[in-house]
């Protein structure tokens, strides 16, 4: 099933229109809530939204834009009051209906989630569907409860979901051959693994003493790469322990994973704002669900709602495994909001209680790192470097960060050791090709090989404007410069707003003796912010050529470059 039609699956598409507000009580509440909306700016919509609420309280929109907020900010109990008045009103709202079934989910209420479904008052196909058969298990009718899995099962579309969920209702009773059957019978029945039904299938393998099995099942699913979470499953595998069955511990967790494989499967397809509630309904059901909780927060993230990502990572308890996850996504969210010292606490709070972390240690180097630190930054990548294991897929990007400190560091044959080691691990890579080959040609040693390796980054990555321009530049300082300006003049289309790159351009320009365009392009690079040695360097050329800043600093003239 796609994702646009999974969207369409758990969609009833409402239009509400804009309520005929009173001109003048509280304008300024509605104007400012608009505005909050607009920027996903949940905690100042829920605030100006409630406010405004008070001089109409039955207007459709904003009933729902509050409710929106509410359930943003993961205040269910806050958005059930204002759901049942959409009720109370006839207004048809797809969230207000999630909202007052997951409220009875919450509290265990399965008649009235029936009730609720009776009312026609719906969230779409697949979560209507999946609801009734977990209510049914919740109010103790198991083959009802299966009865329903599997009509679901037999909807064109849900069939996959259908399976996962039943799958999870018969472990949830002990019933772990039942579902193994199910999770065996993938893919040949349009079940597929991912995180989540490897780590539900490995530990009802373990309940059935078939700890060798579900030790494969780990390895062949995460191969090297796990989180914590999965980490310590393998070693509880390998030790011969047997691993408890508490991925679905109530008929309420079984609720919220059905929220979490909506969210997970919207991701990427739907708004941001649209699939956070669904990361929201899964978290509210289930605090402990920690993947929710770091779905949501990695939404936000992507909503630049820094603060309430922050808070929402902070959520996850200290003795989860993905404690580690969502402190490392906190500290995060607290460099993109600018806290710099206060994600450098974070991290290096993590360093101290996971040592042996190498994901931790390169996360401190890139923050580190962005705040000029670069000798910390350094020592952090190093200690990732050591941490990690040879054949590691992700140690040849530390290695190329270390150059890359290295190289702001001014010590170059360290940056190109670190650089020649990444392309060890991960040749041809176009990045680190094209940070070595540039770095090489801005010295003028190595040029075949540098011209080989930029080359063969922008075969990769033709659309990268930062390679083309690297290519264009080592044309440049070959002395090709009809040849350079053309690729020059390509990299600043693909990136028009680059200082360096309307520089190079400006130059290559200049040595072919287009000299106005060489004057404009480099007043452009001068509105870009460049550094203020390049900077400097560009007014200098504006006042008396290129050819003269090339022979005030030594260099041959544009003619004599071969």
């Amino acid at each position: 099933m796609t994702k646009r039609a999974l969207l369409a699956a758990t969609c009833i598409i409402v239009f509400l229109p804009l309520s005929t507000l009173k001109a003048e009580p509280l304008a300024g509440s509605y104007l400012a809530a608009r505005q909050a909306a607009f920027s996903s700016d949940f905690a100042a919509g829920a605030a100006y939204f409630d406010r405004a609420l008070s001089a109409d309280p039955t207007s459709p929109y904003l009933l729902e834009s509050a409710m929106i907020a509410h359930v943003g900010l993961g205040e269910f109990e806050k958005a059930v009051p204002i759901a049942q008045a959409m009720v109370d009103l006839d207004l048809k709202s797809q969230l207000a209906h999630l909202v007052l079934s997951v409220d009875a989910a919450s509290a265990d209420d399965w008649t009235r989630v029936f009730a609720l479904l009776e009312q026609d008052l719906s969230v779409g196909p697949l979560v209507d569907g999946l609801t009734q058969a977990w209510a049914f298990v919740g109010q103790g009718q198991m083959s009802r409860g299966l009865e329903q899995f599997d009509t679901v099962i037999a909807t064109a579309g849900l069939g996959a979901y259908g399976l996962y969920s039943k799958a999870l209702a018969l472990a949830s009773v002990g019933d772990f051959e039942s579902a193994d059957a199910i999770f065996a019978g993938s893919p040949e029945n349009g079940m597929r693994y991912n995180r989540r039904s490897a780590i539900a299938h490995a530990q009802i393998l373990s309940q059935l003493d078939r700890n060798t099995d579900a030790s494969a099942l780990i390895d062949r699913t995460f191969g090297a790469q796990s989180d914590p979470t999965v980490s310590a499953i393998r070693e509880k595998l390998i030790a011969g322990d047997k691993v408890e069955f508490d991925f679905i511990g109530s008929v309420k967790n079984g609720m919220s994973e059905l929220y979490l494989m909506v969210a997970q499967a919207l991701v990427g397809d739907a708004d941001d704002d649209y699939t956070l509630r669904y990361a929201r309904a899964a978290a509210h059901l289930n605090p402990k669900n920690s993947d929710a909780i770091l779905l949501a927060a990695d939404l936000l993230e992507n909503m630049r709602q820094y603060d309430l990502a922050s808070a929402t990572y902070s959520t996850v308890i200290r003795d989860d495994p993905a404690f580690q996850s969502a402190e490392l996504g906190r500290a995060e969210t607290l460099r993109q909001a600018g806290k710099m010292e206060a994600a450098i606490e974070v991290l290096e709070a993590l360093v101290r209680s996971t040592p042996k972390d190498p994901r931790v240690h390169a996360t401190a180097g890139d923050t580190y790192r962005e705040a000029k630190d670069l000798a910390k930054a350094k020592a952090a990548y190093t200690k990732a470097i050591d941490l990690y294991a040879e054949a590691d897929p992700l140690k040849w990007f530390i290695y190329y960060m270390r150059g890359i400190t290295n190289h702001g560091l001014d010590d170059w044959p360290a940056a190109e050791a670190d650089f020649r080691a990444a392309l060890a691990l991960n040749p041809d890579q176009p990045q680190v090709l094209n940070y070595l080959g540039y770095s090489m040609v801005e010295r003028g040693i190595n040029l075949e090989e540098a011209l080989t390796m930029i080359e063969t980054a922008v075969a990769a990555e033709p659309q990268n404007g930062a390679i083309v321009d690297s290519l264009g530049w080592i044309l440049f300082q070959r002395g090709a410069y009809a040849d350079a300006v053309i690729h020059l003049e390509n990299a600043a289309s693909l990136i028009p707003v680059d200082p360096v790159i309307n520089d190079h351009l400006g130059d290559g320009f200049w040595a072919v003796g287009r000299f106005n365009e060489a004057q404009f392009q480099w007043y452009r690079a001068l509105s870009f912010n460049p550094t203020e040695k390049d900077a400097a360097k560009i007014r200098r050329k504006l006042e008396i050529g290129l050819d003269a800043v090339r022979a005030e600093e030594g260099q041959p003239p544009l003619a004599d470059v071969k």
